[in-house]
């Protein structure tokens, strides 16, 4: 099969289209024919290695897994011995997690990280669901504790993760505060955003304060983005799309200062790491099939334009996701 392999880290000429052999499924896996998969900041932070001391579990001196990618949806083609669902022809999404694999034309998962696909979604924007939308629902329903009449403010409103987050956070019943460049104004508004703030003509810290912030930048400090919230509110951290690579920590330096801080302070600081797993899957897929939930795509490339497409995403070009076809 053809899939996407890195031998080294670096730039985006560091990953080829190679022939590799088609995995076999294991007791309790599935194999996928991977008809889309989704990029995600994710990928090029482990293309770099970047930052640096994430080497410590991806590898020190290359990715131990060589194929990238997480997010895939595609049509099981066989499943292991112990298996019972999904069965072979079922279609289906999911995410690797730090196994990768999804730039290939055929993935083994674990049977309980995949989730039948949303009827009324495309293979492309299923693709698009897992990783992002798994961390707009662990950041505003399990750490946020979002409910209806809440204000929520989630900063990187047009990103892969901040498109999902807006309109997960309506589904949940919040009004909602989208922070935003001036060109991507009127997607957040499309999405169901309450308010809109242009971050080129306004600083969301000062003004409204809200329940819940949802932090998907990291371009601002704990104690701005502090001032955005009620005295009782609730901060999500969630990495920091502005870091551009190059340093020891990186988005990391912004979690372990929340994490530090919140035993001291009464709004709650919450630095979240978002774990796959089918319960969250199908409840994404639920709001995609009721209408609430739809993926917004930027741009597809297919699988052999993947470094164009990781380059593209890597020069803050993009906005929603990135989605390769295979």
């Amino acid at each position: 099969m053809k899939a996407i392999v890195q031998d080294r880290y670096g730039p985006p000429e560091t990953l080829t289209l190679t022939d590799v052999d088609v995995p076999v499924p294991a007791a309790d896996e599935v194999l996928v024919r991977v008809e889309a998969a989704a990029l995600n900041a994710y990928d090029w932070h482990v293309m770099r290695g970047d930052p640096r001391m994430a080497r410590l579990t991806l590898g020190p001196t290359r990715p131990r897994a060589r194929i990238r990618g997480r997010d895939f949806a595609g049509r099981v083609e066989a499943v292991g011995v112990d298996v019972r669902q999904p069965r072979p022809g079922d279609s289906v999404f999911g995410d690797l997690g730090d196994a990768n694999g999804a730039f290939a034309e055929y993935v083994c998962v674990p049977a309980g990280l995949v989730a039948p696909m949303p009827v009324n979604l495309t293979a492309p924007q299923a693709a698009a669901l897992p990783l992002a939308g798994v961390t707009a629902l662990q950041g505003l329903r399990d750490a946020g504790r979002v409910g209806p009449g809440q204000r929520v403010l989630v900063n990187g409103a047009s990103g892969g993760v901040g498109t999902l987050a807006v309109q997960l956070a309506r589904a949940l019943g919040a009004t909602v505060t989208g922070v935003c460049s001036t060109r991507n104004v009127d997607l957040v508004r499309s999405l169901g955003a309450d308010h809109v703030v242009d971050y080129t003509r306004e600083d969301f810290t000062h003004g409204v304060r809200h329940d819940v912030l949802f932090d998907l930048v990291g371009n601002r400090s704990l104690t701005a983005l502090r001032r955005a919230l009620t005295p009782t509110g609730t901060l999500v951290l969630s990495g920091g799309g502005v870091y551009r690579g190059g340093s020891l920590l990186g988005p990391v330096r912004l979690l372990a200062r929340g994490r530090l801080l919140a035993p001291f302070v009464r709004q709650r600081i919450v630095s979240l790491t978002a774990t796959p797993g089918r319960e969250h899957l199908d409840t994404l897929r639920a709001h995609a099939e009721a209408g609430r939930l739809t993926p917004v795509i930027d741009r597809t490339y297919p699988l052999s334009e993947v470094p164009r497409a990781i380059g593209y995403l890597e020069g803050e070009h993009a906005r929603a996701k990135v989605v390769i076809t295979v």
